[in-house]
């Protein structure tokens, strides 16, 4: 039993509200079935039923529109926030919309937000800990700095312990596009080795069990890189993903060839080289991973 709920567990299961309840977020709902009252906030009917075989309660609501979210004051005990900022600007006016309607009363005792890696930019392939300065390299990075702060204000304002969870390339056989089985098959090219960046990854299901840990044993105000234990370059991970599937390894292209091909998107990701320490995630939050690298997981 989380420690900020206050009456008897015989009278009550503590409430999660997830906010962007994705294929993570649902996975989080089932984890949970039968310990917590989950509910889900969403913005369109059609993914109630969804919602609901998960276990989770749905809540009709937009994060671009605040006046659909008065609701959301006072129903629950946490939040996961998975939803992501809008596709423009560098701010990220959902959380804010978000942090007001919850502001309204003050039963939600923790906060966990899923953020992205992509925060640091480039490192140069360097490995580092939770501790890096930020150095945000787009307008999308941007805006999920602009998020981080907010809900980190938002905990010291109002004495909610949050969690930012920094995530990198998430996959799973069972998720939508998550495994790279599918970009194989299109012979989808990979950089030379002298070209190419280091990437980092979680499972998936690993993933949702450390938003789980997160909301049990998260230190206020405290960032936690959710990642596996992995140190692969993107080409090594494509080479053995194929390897373990039977597929032919991904051709190799310069990245001077990949600045005439490529879309602006897949340059930014390839512009971006940096492994991650995960020391918080193991000892702090206790992650036991289901799947500790990506051969594990890709097996599976």
């Amino acid at each position: 039993m989380p420690a900020f709920s206050t009456r008897p567990r015989r009278f009550r299961q503590p409430v999660l509200l997830i906010v962007g309840c994705g294929d993570v977020g649902l996975r989080v709902a089932r984890q949970l079935a039968g310990r917590w009252r989950v509910l889900a906030l969403t913005s369109t009917a059609d993914r109630a039923p969804a919602l609901r075989a998960a276990g989770a309660v749905p809540l009709q609501g937009n994060l671009d529109t605040p006046a659909t979210l008065g609701r959301l004051a006072g129903l629950a005990d946490a939040v996961l926030h998975l939803a992501p900022p809008a596709r423009d600007g560098d701010t990220d006016e959902r959380t804010r919309h978000l942090l007001q309607a919850l502001a309204r009363q003050g039963r939600v005792k923790r906060l966990v937000y899923g953020s992205t890696t992509g925060v640091y930019g480039d490192a140069g392939g360097a490995r580092f800990d939770e501790t890096r300065p930020v150095n945000p390299a787009n307008d999308r990075a941007r805006r999920r700095v602009d998020a981080e702060a907010r809900v980190r204000w938002y905990g010291q304002a109002f004495g909610v312990a949050t969690t930012v969870l920094r995530i990198p390339g998430i996959y799973a056989g069972d998720r939508p596009g998550g495994h790279p089985r599918e970009r194989l098959a299109r012979a989808t090219p990979v950089l030379v080795a002298e070209d190419d960046v280091y990437t980092n990854h979680i499972h998936a299901d690993d993933l949702a069990r450390a938003c789980i840990a997160a909301l049990h044993r998260g230190l206020p105000q405290r960032i936690v890189h959710a990642s596996d234990h992995s140190a692969l370059k993107m080409g090594e991970y494509f080479d053995l993903a194929a390897d373990l599937c039977g597929l032919p390894r991904p051709p190799r292209i310069t990245r001077e060839e990949a600045g005439r091909t490529m879309s602006a998107m897949q340059l930014s990701f390839w512009s971006e080289s940096r492994r991650l320490d995960n020391r918080r995630l193991v000892k702090e939050l206790r992650v036991a991973l289901r799947y500790p690298t990506v051969r594990e997981g890709l097996v599976a």
